[in-house]
């Protein structure tokens, strides 16, 4: 899988994060705790240059609790300020503020030494697509501004919003990283919806999900599609457990075939709604030789 694109958007977007980070005081990056590594787009790092930065791991309510417990030490470790939300139901979104003014303290101070007690702190909230940032900002703002939807890449153009508590903040498009390297962020990417269906193919993405959940989480699967995963290693794992649901299900089609890419669709849906549970799909352990940059 070699997945090379960059919509004409997210090309512009890049180039106003870059115009407007001179009038920023720091980066805060809106992440999937499913795949709190995956959903980092790593040209951030680049982009946000020596801007304060802070971690949002969003969508807590979907992932493991333990694992996003290791995640956000993992993140604290590279001296990052880290808050976990469930912006869906507001859970943790009220540590926003004070979080920001923490790790702005020193700035602060000095602003009010100068006399310019009071002035706004600026923010820029970044994600790529899909990651709950648009519901996360509506949450800090108390009112739906930021538009929302369950798709990738519907927030098109940067806009500033003043927060009530001294946060001048700007919200801007989600935007991916020009190719995927390696199949497996692909695949992680596309599980939780932050790359379009219709770039890969539905029934082998739900292969590879089924491949994930055997190994991460097998008591779920067999115990919501009642599917039998082998002891012994065997080839195409993943479409044998696929086979194995939609024939559970009833998803059958005419001469008895059963109907793989029905069983893919509601498998995956039903992993992006947390039908299946709290699973999260990367450990920190995979990355703990990886040096995340200030």
């Amino acid at each position: 899988m070699n997945i090379q694109w960059y919509p004409g958007h997210m090309a512009k977007t890049r180039r106003q994060m870059l115009e407007n980070l001179k009038n920023i005081d720091i980066v805060c990056e809106v992440v999937d705790a499913r795949i709190p590594m995956v959903s980092r787009n790593p040209d951030m790092d680049e982009i946000a240059g020596t801007k304060p930065r802070m971690i949002i791991m969003n969508r807590i309510d979907l992932a493991d609790p333990e694992q996003t417990k290791k995640w956000t030490a993992f993140f604290r470790k590279k001296d990052w300020s880290v808050i976990q939300t469930d912006s869906q139901h507001g859970k943790g979104t009220e540590r926003f503020a004070p979080a920001v003014r923490e790790v702005l303290a020193e700035k602060i101070a000095q602003w009010n030494e100068k006399g310019q007690t009071g002035r706004a702190v600026r923010v820029m909230v970044v994600g790529i697509p899909n990651v709950g940032k648009s519901t996360f900002i509506n949450r800090i703002l108390g009112r739906k501004s930021a538009k929302a939807a369950d798709k990738p890449g519907v927030t098109r153009g940067a806009q500033w919003f003043r927060v009530g508590d001294g946060i001048d903040l700007l919200d801007t498009p989600g935007i991916l990283w020009p190719k995927f390297d390696d199949e497996r962020t692909g695949l992680l990417l596309a599980s939780t919806g932050a790359v379009k269906d219709d770039i890969l193919d539905v029934e082998t993405l739900a292969c590879k999900l089924f491949e994930i959940l055997a190994l991460r989480a097998p008591k779920v699967i067999i115990d919501r599609y009642k599917v039998d995963i082998p002891n012994e290693e065997i080839d195409f794992l993943g479409y044998n457990l696929l086979e194995q649901a939609g024939k559970k299900r009833g998803f059958m089609m005419r001469g008895g075939e059963i109907d793989t890419e029905r069983m893919a669709r509601v498998f995956l849906d039903e992993y992006r709604g947390g039908v299946l549970g709290k699973i999260t799909l990367e450990t920190p352990e995979e990355y703990e030789d990886v040096t995340v940059d200030d």
